[in-house]
């Protein structure tokens, strides 16, 4: 279970850094680390058309999705920590598509969170099988 504690408190924190470019996004002055050429752009990625699900932003949803997760482990709710990992997984796995298919983009952030997300999903099933 600690293994998913540190995984779920580091996409929280990477999701706050996400969430923190977006929200400062709008002001023309700011310029995140993360923005290195247009088709390398974490603020690209988050303020896209795709940064969005139901008008509710990815990376606040990932915060609240982190933030569950870890409270979960605390309980040893492994099977509901599996779904919520499983349905992250299938996120990934559209999102990604759409950052290089749809939008030709390369968001470093992304990628640390598609990282973190695949382990997330690995260590639930170890943790699930191991119960």
């Amino acid at each position: 279970m600690l293994t998913l504690q540190i995984l779920a408190f580091l996409g929280f924190l990477v999701s706050l850094y996400a969430y923190t470019v977006e929200r400062n996004a709008r002001n023309p002055d700011y310029k995140a680390f993360c923005d290195f050429k247009d088709s390398m752009s974490c603020t690209k990625a988050f303020t896209s058309p795709y940064g969005k699900l139901f008008g509710v932003s990815n990376a606040l949803g990932g915060l609240v999705f982190y933030a569950v997760t870890f409270l979960l482990t605390f309980f040893g709710q492994t099977t509901f920590i599996f779904i919520l990992s499983l349905v992250s997984f299938w996120g990934t796995l559209y999102l990604a598509y759409l950052s290089y298919f749809k939008m030709k983009n390369f968001c470093v952030v992304c990628h640390i969170i598609y990282v973190i997300n695949l382990l997330l999903f690995i260590f639930a099933i170890r943790v699930l099988l191991a119960a």
